[in-house]
Protein backbone atom coordinates (compact mmCIF):
# COMPACT_ATOMS: atom_id res chain seq x y z
CA UNK A 1 0.00 0.00 0.00
CA UNK A 2 0.87 3.57 -0.67
CA UNK A 3 2.86 5.41 2.19
CA UNK A 4 0.86 8.80 3.20
CA UNK A 5 2.57 11.56 1.87
CA UNK A 6 2.55 13.56 5.09
CA UNK A 7 4.40 10.92 6.81
CA UNK A 8 7.16 11.26 4.00
CA UNK A 9 7.14 15.06 5.17
CA UNK A 10 7.22 14.16 8.42
CA UNK A 11 10.45 11.61 7.95
CA UNK A 12 11.87 14.18 5.79
CA UNK A 13 11.74 16.46 8.59
CA UNK A 14 13.41 14.32 10.90
CA UNK A 15 15.95 14.13 8.40
CA UNK A 16 16.15 17.58 8.19
CA UNK A 17 16.68 18.16 12.00
CA UNK A 18 19.38 15.03 11.83
CA UNK A 19 21.49 17.10 9.26
CA UNK A 20 20.71 20.44 9.95
CA UNK A 21 19.65 20.87 14.26
CA UNK A 22 18.55 23.95 15.59
CA UNK A 23 21.64 25.32 17.56
CA UNK A 24 21.77 28.35 20.60
CA UNK A 25 19.15 30.93 19.57
CA UNK A 26 18.37 29.05 16.61
CA UNK A 27 17.03 26.97 19.05
CA UNK A 28 15.74 29.28 21.29
CA UNK A 29 13.66 30.91 18.14
CA UNK A 30 12.50 27.17 17.04
CA UNK A 31 11.08 26.42 20.30
CA UNK A 32 9.04 29.22 20.71
CA UNK A 33 7.54 28.90 17.58
CA UNK A 34 7.14 25.66 18.35
CA UNK A 35 5.06 26.59 21.96
CA UNK A 36 2.82 29.28 19.34
CA UNK A 37 2.57 26.79 16.95
CA UNK A 38 1.25 24.32 19.34
CA UNK A 39 -1.38 26.70 21.24
CA UNK A 40 -2.73 27.90 17.81
CA UNK A 41 -3.22 24.31 16.41
CA UNK A 42 -5.39 23.44 19.90
CA UNK A 43 -7.50 27.28 19.74
CA UNK A 44 -8.41 25.63 15.82
CA UNK A 45 -9.24 22.28 17.54
CA UNK A 46 -11.49 24.11 19.78
CA UNK A 47 -12.48 26.58 17.08
CA UNK A 48 -13.78 23.56 14.89
CA UNK A 49 -15.48 21.06 17.43
CA UNK A 50 -19.34 21.98 17.01
CA UNK A 51 -20.54 21.60 20.58
CA UNK A 52 -24.32 20.62 19.54
CA UNK A 53 -22.90 17.79 17.66
CA UNK A 54 -21.10 16.85 20.96
CA UNK A 55 -24.30 16.94 23.08
CA UNK A 56 -26.05 15.44 20.49
CA UNK A 57 -23.75 12.21 20.48
CA UNK A 58 -24.77 11.61 24.01
CA UNK A 59 -27.38 9.70 22.84
CA UNK A 60 -25.26 6.93 22.15
CA UNK A 61 -23.40 7.14 25.66
CA UNK A 62 -23.16 3.18 25.77
CA UNK A 63 -20.75 3.64 22.37
CA UNK A 64 -18.81 6.35 23.75
CA UNK A 65 -18.07 5.05 26.62
CA UNK A 66 -16.68 1.92 25.13
CA UNK A 67 -14.82 3.84 23.04
CA UNK A 68 -13.05 5.66 25.71
CA UNK A 69 -12.51 2.88 28.28
CA UNK A 70 -10.73 1.21 25.16
CA UNK A 71 -8.28 4.24 24.54
CA UNK A 72 -7.89 5.21 27.51
CA UNK A 73 -7.81 1.87 29.83
CA UNK A 74 -7.16 -1.09 27.59
CA UNK A 75 -4.66 0.53 25.63
CA UNK A 76 -2.58 1.19 28.75
CA UNK A 77 -2.96 -1.87 30.51
CA UNK A 78 -1.35 -3.53 27.03
CA UNK A 79 1.12 -0.47 27.41
CA UNK A 80 2.33 -1.90 30.91
CA UNK A 81 2.17 -5.17 29.87
CA UNK A 82 4.71 -4.14 27.25
CA UNK A 83 6.83 -3.57 30.42
CA UNK A 84 8.14 -7.26 29.79
CA UNK A 85 10.15 -6.51 26.74
CA UNK A 86 12.73 -4.49 28.69
CA UNK A 87 15.53 -4.90 27.98
CA UNK A 88 14.86 -7.77 25.52
CA UNK A 89 13.65 -6.01 22.91
CA UNK A 90 12.87 -2.55 23.55
CA UNK A 91 15.17 0.06 25.73
CA UNK A 92 13.85 1.64 28.23
CA UNK A 93 14.06 5.49 26.12
CA UNK A 94 11.78 3.46 23.42
CA UNK A 95 9.28 1.53 26.13
CA UNK A 96 8.65 5.13 27.50
CA UNK A 97 7.71 5.83 24.11
CA UNK A 98 5.33 3.17 23.42
CA UNK A 99 3.51 3.55 26.73
CA UNK A 100 3.16 7.26 25.66
CA UNK A 101 1.51 5.91 22.58
CA UNK A 102 -0.94 4.19 24.81
CA UNK A 103 -2.38 7.37 26.51
CA UNK A 104 -3.07 9.27 23.68
CA UNK A 105 -6.78 10.12 22.16
CA UNK A 106 -7.86 8.29 19.57
CA UNK A 107 -8.22 10.14 16.17
CA UNK A 108 -10.99 11.59 14.43
CA UNK A 109 -11.04 12.22 10.69
CA UNK A 110 -9.74 8.75 10.26
CA UNK A 111 -11.79 7.10 12.22
CA UNK A 112 -14.83 8.58 10.45
CA UNK A 113 -13.31 7.41 7.15
CA UNK A 114 -12.53 3.99 7.55
CA UNK A 115 -16.04 3.99 9.24
CA UNK A 116 -17.66 5.34 6.03
CA UNK A 117 -15.72 3.18 3.85
CA UNK A 118 -16.73 0.45 5.84
CA UNK A 119 -20.08 1.39 6.15
CA UNK A 120 -20.99 1.73 9.78
CA UNK A 121 -22.06 4.13 11.91
CA UNK A 122 -20.38 7.60 11.03
CA UNK A 123 -22.43 9.62 13.26
CA UNK A 124 -21.06 7.81 16.12
CA UNK A 125 -17.74 7.71 14.80
CA UNK A 126 -17.87 11.71 14.50
CA UNK A 127 -18.99 12.03 18.13
CA UNK A 128 -16.56 9.12 19.80
CA UNK A 129 -13.92 10.52 17.93
CA UNK A 130 -14.12 14.04 19.22
CA UNK A 131 -15.18 13.01 22.92
CA UNK A 132 -11.65 10.94 22.70
CA UNK A 133 -9.91 14.08 21.89
CA UNK A 134 -11.31 16.16 24.37
CA UNK A 135 -10.59 14.10 27.58
CA UNK A 136 -7.56 13.23 26.63
CA UNK A 137 -6.20 16.86 26.39
CA UNK A 138 -6.41 16.30 30.27
CA UNK A 139 -6.60 12.48 30.56
CA UNK A 140 -3.26 11.94 28.88
CA UNK A 141 -1.12 14.42 30.60
CA UNK A 142 -2.62 12.64 33.97
CA UNK A 143 -2.16 9.53 33.14
CA UNK A 144 1.20 9.67 31.87
CA UNK A 145 2.28 11.74 35.17
CA UNK A 146 0.72 8.71 37.18
CA UNK A 147 2.28 5.68 34.70
CA UNK A 148 5.63 7.27 33.42
CA UNK A 149 6.47 9.29 36.67
CA UNK A 150 9.46 11.54 36.67
CA UNK A 151 11.10 9.08 34.28
CA UNK A 152 9.54 10.28 30.75
CA UNK A 153 11.51 13.92 31.21
CA UNK A 154 10.24 15.72 33.95
CA UNK A 155 6.59 15.06 34.30
CA UNK A 156 5.60 17.37 37.30
CA UNK A 157 3.00 19.77 38.50
CA UNK A 158 4.86 22.40 36.31
CA UNK A 159 4.41 19.87 33.44
CA UNK A 160 0.62 19.93 33.99
CA UNK A 161 0.36 23.78 33.84
CA UNK A 162 1.93 23.64 30.60
CA UNK A 163 -0.52 20.84 29.69
CA UNK A 164 -3.44 23.76 30.74
CA UNK A 165 -1.88 27.20 29.42
CA UNK A 166 -0.63 25.59 25.35
CA UNK A 167 -3.43 22.84 25.04
CA UNK A 168 -6.64 23.45 27.05
CA UNK A 169 -7.09 26.71 27.30
CA UNK A 170 -6.43 27.77 23.60
CA UNK A 171 -8.91 24.75 22.89
CA UNK A 172 -10.91 26.91 25.06
CA UNK A 173 -10.78 29.87 23.66
CA UNK A 174 -11.40 28.50 20.41
CA UNK A 175 -14.79 26.94 21.98
CA UNK A 176 -15.84 30.60 23.00
CA UNK A 177 -14.95 32.33 19.98
CA UNK A 178 -16.33 29.85 17.88
CA UNK A 179 -19.58 31.71 17.58
CA UNK A 180 -18.32 34.57 15.57
CA UNK A 181 -15.03 32.94 13.30
CA UNK A 182 -16.71 29.45 12.30
CA UNK A 183 -17.82 30.51 9.46
CA UNK A 184 -13.94 31.99 8.85
CA UNK A 185 -12.85 28.82 9.35
CA UNK A 186 -15.10 27.31 6.98
CA UNK A 187 -14.19 28.95 4.59
CA UNK A 188 -10.84 29.09 5.00
CA UNK A 189 -10.45 25.18 5.93
CA UNK A 190 -7.98 24.02 3.22
CA UNK A 191 -5.65 27.05 4.38
CA UNK A 192 -5.73 26.62 7.89
CA UNK A 193 -5.12 22.78 7.12
CA UNK A 194 -2.11 23.45 5.67
CA UNK A 195 -1.32 25.75 8.95
CA UNK A 196 -2.10 22.96 11.38
CA UNK A 197 0.55 20.15 8.41
CA UNK A 198 3.29 23.08 8.92
CA UNK A 199 2.70 23.84 12.75
CA UNK A 200 3.03 19.60 13.40
CA UNK A 201 6.06 19.73 11.18
CA UNK A 202 7.96 22.70 13.03
CA UNK A 203 6.78 20.68 16.70
CA UNK A 204 9.06 17.66 14.85
CA UNK A 205 11.73 19.96 13.71
CA UNK A 206 12.10 21.24 17.04
CA UNK A 207 12.08 18.09 19.01
CA UNK A 208 14.96 16.23 16.68
CA UNK A 209 16.83 18.95 16.87
CA UNK A 210 16.94 18.83 20.66
CA UNK A 211 16.95 14.73 20.12
CA UNK A 212 20.20 15.08 18.36
CA UNK A 213 22.01 17.83 20.43
CA UNK A 214 21.32 15.32 23.05
CA UNK A 215 23.17 12.64 21.22
CA UNK A 216 19.89 10.42 22.32
CA UNK A 217 19.66 8.81 18.51
CA UNK A 218 22.90 6.61 19.17
CA UNK A 219 20.88 4.64 21.62
CA UNK A 220 18.58 3.13 18.53
CA UNK A 221 19.76 0.35 16.47
CA UNK A 222 18.14 -1.15 13.71
CA UNK A 223 17.20 -4.25 15.41
CA UNK A 224 15.53 -2.45 18.42
CA UNK A 225 13.18 -0.54 15.80
CA UNK A 226 12.53 -4.27 13.75
CA UNK A 227 11.45 -5.05 17.32
CA UNK A 228 9.73 -2.09 18.36
CA UNK A 229 7.33 -2.64 15.27
CA UNK A 230 7.08 -6.38 16.06
CA UNK A 231 5.39 -5.25 19.35
CA UNK A 232 3.65 -2.22 17.66
CA UNK A 233 1.73 -4.61 15.91
CA UNK A 234 0.66 -7.37 18.34
CA UNK A 235 -0.45 -4.11 20.02
CA UNK A 236 -2.66 -2.86 17.55
CA UNK A 237 -3.66 -6.79 16.63
CA UNK A 238 -5.11 -7.00 20.05
CA UNK A 239 -7.06 -3.92 20.12
CA UNK A 240 -8.27 -4.64 16.67
CA UNK A 241 -9.74 -7.83 17.77
CA UNK A 242 -10.97 -6.83 20.94
CA UNK A 243 -12.59 -4.07 19.81
CA UNK A 244 -14.67 -6.31 17.35
CA UNK A 245 -15.38 -9.41 19.66
CA UNK A 246 -15.77 -6.92 22.71
CA UNK A 247 -18.52 -4.81 21.04
CA UNK A 248 -20.37 -7.81 19.89
CA UNK A 249 -20.15 -9.29 23.52
CA UNK A 250 -21.29 -6.26 24.79
CA UNK A 251 -24.67 -6.23 21.94
CA UNK A 252 -23.58 -3.85 19.34
CA UNK A 253 -24.99 -4.10 16.24
CA UNK A 254 -22.64 -4.40 13.32
CA UNK A 255 -22.81 -0.59 12.44
CA UNK A 256 -21.93 0.37 15.78
CA UNK A 257 -18.93 -2.36 16.69
CA UNK A 258 -17.41 -0.78 13.13
CA UNK A 259 -17.19 2.49 14.58
CA UNK A 260 -16.29 0.96 17.76
CA UNK A 261 -13.03 -0.74 16.19
CA UNK A 262 -11.70 1.99 13.84
CA UNK A 263 -12.49 4.46 16.76
CA UNK A 264 -11.19 2.26 19.82
CA UNK A 265 -8.00 1.00 18.34
CA UNK A 266 -6.15 4.37 16.54
CA UNK A 267 -4.01 6.83 18.18
CA UNK A 268 -3.81 10.63 17.27
CA UNK A 269 -0.66 11.68 15.72
CA UNK A 270 -1.70 15.53 15.50
CA UNK A 271 -2.20 15.27 19.26
CA UNK A 272 0.15 13.18 20.74
CA UNK A 273 2.93 15.53 19.41
CA UNK A 274 2.66 18.31 20.87
CA UNK A 275 1.81 16.27 24.23
CA UNK A 276 4.88 14.96 24.10
CA UNK A 277 6.66 18.09 23.01
CA UNK A 278 5.47 19.53 26.27
CA UNK A 279 5.77 16.71 28.60
CA UNK A 280 9.08 15.45 27.31
CA UNK A 281 11.20 18.01 26.01
CA UNK A 282 14.26 17.11 24.93
CA UNK A 283 13.42 13.68 24.88
CA UNK A 284 10.68 14.09 22.87
CA UNK A 285 12.51 12.61 19.72
CA UNK A 286 12.12 9.44 20.90
CA UNK A 287 9.23 9.59 22.71
CA UNK A 288 7.22 10.12 19.78
CA UNK A 289 9.36 7.87 17.42
CA UNK A 290 6.83 4.60 18.51
CA UNK A 291 4.06 7.12 18.03
CA UNK A 292 4.84 7.65 14.50
CA UNK A 293 5.41 3.96 13.42
CA UNK A 294 2.67 3.01 15.23
CA UNK A 295 0.17 5.86 13.41
CA UNK A 296 1.48 4.93 9.55
CA UNK A 297 0.79 0.93 10.76
CA UNK A 298 -2.91 1.33 12.37
CA UNK A 299 -3.78 3.57 8.50
CA UNK A 300 -2.24 0.82 6.40
CA UNK A 301 -3.74 -2.06 8.42
CA UNK A 302 -7.46 -0.61 8.85
CA UNK A 303 -7.82 0.30 5.25
CA UNK A 304 -7.66 -2.96 4.39
CA UNK A 305 -9.74 -3.84 7.14
CA UNK A 306 -12.20 -1.11 6.16
CA UNK A 307 -12.41 -2.84 2.56
CA UNK A 308 -12.97 -5.79 3.73
CA UNK A 309 -15.76 -5.02 6.02
CA UNK A 310 -17.44 -2.95 3.03
CA UNK A 311 -18.38 -6.48 1.50
CA UNK A 312 -19.72 -8.35 4.64
CA UNK A 313 -22.19 -10.93 3.72
CA UNK A 314 -25.25 -9.13 3.63
CA UNK A 315 -24.25 -5.61 3.23
CA UNK A 316 -25.60 -5.23 -0.20
CA UNK A 317 -29.20 -6.76 -0.16
CA UNK A 318 -29.65 -4.59 3.24
CA UNK A 319 -29.77 -7.55 6.12
CA UNK A 320 -27.01 -6.26 7.90
CA UNK A 321 -27.83 -3.67 10.88
CA UNK A 322 -28.47 -0.32 9.40
CA UNK A 323 -26.69 1.73 12.22
CA UNK A 324 -24.60 4.35 9.73
CA UNK A 325 -26.48 7.31 9.70
CA UNK A 326 -29.45 6.63 11.13
CA UNK A 327 -27.72 7.49 14.92
CA UNK A 328 -28.17 10.92 15.27
CA UNK A 329 -27.84 11.83 11.55
CA UNK A 330 -28.19 15.22 12.15
CA UNK A 331 -24.68 15.18 13.82
CA UNK A 332 -23.17 13.94 10.54
CA UNK A 333 -23.62 17.13 8.52
CA UNK A 334 -21.01 19.49 9.70
CA UNK A 335 -17.54 19.17 10.36
CA UNK A 336 -16.27 17.39 13.98
CA UNK A 337 -13.48 19.72 14.46
CA UNK A 338 -10.68 17.45 15.47
CA UNK A 339 -7.00 16.91 15.44
CA UNK A 340 -7.15 14.82 12.93
CA UNK A 341 -7.40 15.30 8.82
CA UNK A 342 -7.45 11.78 7.95
CA UNK A 343 -7.58 10.42 4.40
CA UNK A 344 -8.48 6.54 3.52
CA UNK A 345 -8.96 5.55 0.46
CA UNK A 346 -11.24 2.58 -0.84
CA UNK A 347 -11.80 0.92 -3.91
CA UNK A 348 -8.61 0.05 -5.81
CA UNK A 349 -5.10 0.30 -4.15
CA UNK A 350 -7.27 2.35 -1.09
CA UNK A 351 -5.09 4.36 0.58
CA UNK A 352 -4.38 5.71 4.05
CA UNK A 353 -3.99 9.30 5.41
CA UNK A 354 -2.48 10.94 8.40
CA UNK A 355 -4.79 13.24 10.49
CA UNK A 356 -3.10 16.40 10.17
CA UNK A 357 -5.44 18.69 12.42
CA UNK A 358 -7.60 19.62 9.23
CA UNK A 359 -10.55 18.50 11.11
CA UNK A 360 -13.04 20.93 9.67
CA UNK A 361 -13.76 18.31 6.78
CA UNK A 362 -14.93 15.38 8.69
CA UNK A 363 -18.01 16.06 7.55
CA UNK A 364 -17.47 14.93 3.94
CA UNK A 365 -17.50 10.91 5.70
CA UNK A 366 -20.80 10.39 5.64
CA UNK A 367 -21.71 8.37 2.55
CA UNK A 368 -24.95 7.43 1.38
CA UNK A 369 -26.06 4.08 3.03
CA UNK A 370 -24.76 1.39 0.88
CA UNK A 371 -22.67 3.33 -2.01
CA UNK A 372 -19.05 2.88 -0.92
CA UNK A 373 -16.77 6.04 -2.06
CA UNK A 374 -14.10 5.45 -3.57
CA UNK A 375 -12.36 9.01 -1.74
CA UNK A 376 -13.82 9.54 1.18
CA UNK A 377 -11.69 12.36 2.80
CA UNK A 378 -9.05 14.93 1.48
Amino acid sequence: MPIDPYIVLLLGTVGLAALFPAHGTGATVASGASTAAIAFLFFLYGARLSTREALDGLRHWRLHVTVLACTFLVFPALGLAARATVPVLLTQPLYQGLLFLTLVPSTIQSSIAFTSIARGNVPAAICAGSFSSLVGIVITPLLAAVLLGNSGGGFSADSLVKIVLQLLVPFLAGQLLRRWIGPFITRHKKVLGLVDRGSILLVVYTAFSEGMIQGIWHQVSPARLGALLLVEAAVLAVMLVGTWYGGRALGFGRADRIAIQFAGSKKSLAAGLPMASVLFGAHASLAVLPLMLFHQMQLMVCAVIAKRRAHDPGIETGDADRGAGTEDAGAAGSGSGSGDGGRAGSGNGGAAGTETGDGAEGSAAHPVQGQPQNRVLR
